[in-house]
């Protein structure tokens, strides 16, 4: 008999035995191999993974995305053809981050290149 974890296999054909029976052995269903159910009575089964065990692609890209700005760089945004709601000026600048959830929009961030007026928007 074989052990992987919790699983007990059949150590002459490999097949999964059966542990919920009330019988005082395990016996294989496929090549009629019988195992004493006392020899595993004490079994424990520990599982350990590392760290790094599971790799997820977003994890992996965490430190490429950008999700706050600091103050110097707010001055530094691409300039669009945008009316700003409190003088009226015509060019505002705009910042995008990813605020919320990856299925959700961008929050846009503009700054009034004329007064320093500032707003955002989800999109």
């Amino acid at each position: 008999m074989s052990v992987v974890g919790s699983l007990i296999f059949c150590t002459y054909c490999g097949n999964l035995l059966d542990a919920a029976t009330s019988s005082a052995e395990f016996k294989c269903g496929l090549c009629s191999a019988s195992y004493n159910k006392a020899d595993f009575a004490n079994l424990e089964v520990v599982t350990t993974s590392a760290e790094d065990a599971f790799p997820s692609s977003l994890k992996l890209k965490r430190s490429v995305v950008k999700t706050s700005l600091k103050k110097d760089e707010l001055d530094d945004g691409a300039t669009i053809k945008e009316k700003c709601p409190k003088c009226g000026n015509e060019e505002m600048q705009y910042h995008t981050l990813q605020l919320r959830s990856a299925d959700e929009g961008a929050t846009v961030f503009y700054t009034c290149t004329s007064c320093g007026y500032r707003f955002r928007t989800n999109n």
